[in-house]
């Protein structure tokens, strides 16, 4: 058997094709611009690059290429179909409805569209990938791995917002938390370097991306995080304005005659890294661009930094202690001078970066902190689809049971 993991966004999909003991991946690869008129699909073997550019005008067209392309006799990796076990998808938003990974049925994407309002952007796209690859492999087992389910062990006092608390009994208007599936995999990855039971450490979890979350991580489990109800709340992001005053909506909307949807878009799309650079959402850029003397990219890159900085000392008080700090994710992975900048000034925390450790760590599993320092800094590459399958291949295991997260 072959597990098949599937990312579905509204113009991509990524995808990856393990062996039945997910050790190896067999096949990775991806099917990019759909609608548009330079999409193409681009999959690596351990054999071959393969890449196809034609139209692919819908998401079921794109399931359909990509089986085409495991198939494929000079490219693909398997003879037939049949040869894939079970499916596991990411979804994105789970509200407080799943709070572990589960198996796809009827009427579990019932509860996933009633769960669009809340992700907007990402749970339709999710749910045409589900929808497309179920037609394509209707026999097997389709396991929904959701991003929000791994923050749901977090208490009232930090999920609930300051409102009337009828509003989140009838509504459900409550922090989420993303990329909970990352910081998941992330905690495990770091316990298991670090020579540790993952149940004895206190961490606080930085998976710096075009999309940011900062978790503080008890035990393994998430008892606080920084993304919120929407998706742009907490650190800047790339393009999203990370925590604002919510008054700011409704002067902007007053006073400068905004409506509420170019204020969304605003926030989303607008803001961030770009906003305020006015240059790029790249962070390699930002720090390209500062390092040559641009005002606006230096401002952005303090920006970033001072604010995860808070955070990070912000969790390490909710979690009355810290033993680690964890970075992940495009930036936390490859970008040296945002790790150092974020870390400078929490030495009475125990922090101390090793510049040496910091710079040799691109985008591979290392500990860049001194030997002396009481709190270790670890880099470690998120593998969000790893942990998919894992997930999948137990919920197929169990006959369908929720599987703990």
């Amino acid at each position: 058997m072959k597990i098949l993991v599937i990312n579905c966004g509204s113009s991509t999909i990524k995808y990856q094709l393990y062996s039945g003991d997910l050790k190896q991946v067999l096949a990775k690869g991806i099917a990019a611009r759909l609608g548009e008129d330079e999409s193409y699909l681009s999959q690596r073997t351990a054999g071959a690059d393969y890449r196809r550019a034609q139209p692919i005008p819908t998401h079921r067209a794109a399931m359909e290429l990509i089986v085409e392309a495991l198939l494929d006799p000079e490219h693909g990796v398997l003879e037939e179909i049949a040869e894939v076990g079970a499916v596991g998808h990411r979804a994105v938003h789970g509200a407080d409805v799943f709070i572990s990974s589960t198996l796809i049925t009827d009427e579990v994407i019932h509860k996933m569209e009633e769960c669009v309002p809340l992700a907007p952007i990402h749970n339709p796209a999710n749910l045409l990938g589900i929808h497309a690859a179920r037609r394509l492999f209707p026999d097997v087992p389709h396991v929904a791995v959701f991003d929000t389910s791994f923050h749901q062990t977090m208490p009232p006092k930090a999920f609930l917002y300051a409102l009337p608390y009828e509003y989140y009994e009838q509504h459900k208007i409550r922090k989420y938390g993303f990329h909970g599936t990352s910081c998941r995999y992330v905690s495990r990855r770091a316990a298991g370097m670090l020579g540790q039971p993952l149940g004895a450490l206190k961490m606080v979890i930085c998976h710096l991306g075009n999309g940011v979350t900062i978790a503080a991580v008890d035990g393994g489990k998430s008892i606080d995080t920084s993304i919120g109800f929407a998706t742009f709340s907490g650190v800047m992001m790339g393009t999203r304005t990370g925590d604002i005053d919510p008054g700011l909506a409704f002067y902007l909307h007053r006073e400068l005659g905004l409506s509420f949807e170019e204020i969304e878009h605003l926030y989303y799309f607008k803001s961030g890294l770009l906003g305020v650079s006015g240059v790029s959402n790249d962070m390699r850029v930002i720090v390209e661009r500062a390092g040559q003397g641009h005002r606006f990219c230096q401002l952005a890159l303090d920006m970033f930094t001072y604010r995860l900085r808070s955070y990070i000392g912000s969790y390490a008080a909710a979690l009355e202690g810290l033993d680690a700090i964890v970075f992940t994710a495009g930036i936390g992975e490859n970008s040296p001078m945002v790790r150092s900048m974020a870390c400078q000034g929490l030495e009475f925390l125990g922090v101390e970066v090793d510049p040496a450790l910091n710079d040799a760590a691109i985008g591979r599993d290392m500990v860049i902190s001194t030997g002396r320092a009481r709190v270790k800094v670890l880099v470690v590459p998120t593998d969000e689809e790893q942990m998919i399958a894992m997930d999948t291949l137990s919920v197929a295991q169990a006959g369908g049971h929720l599987v703990n997260a």
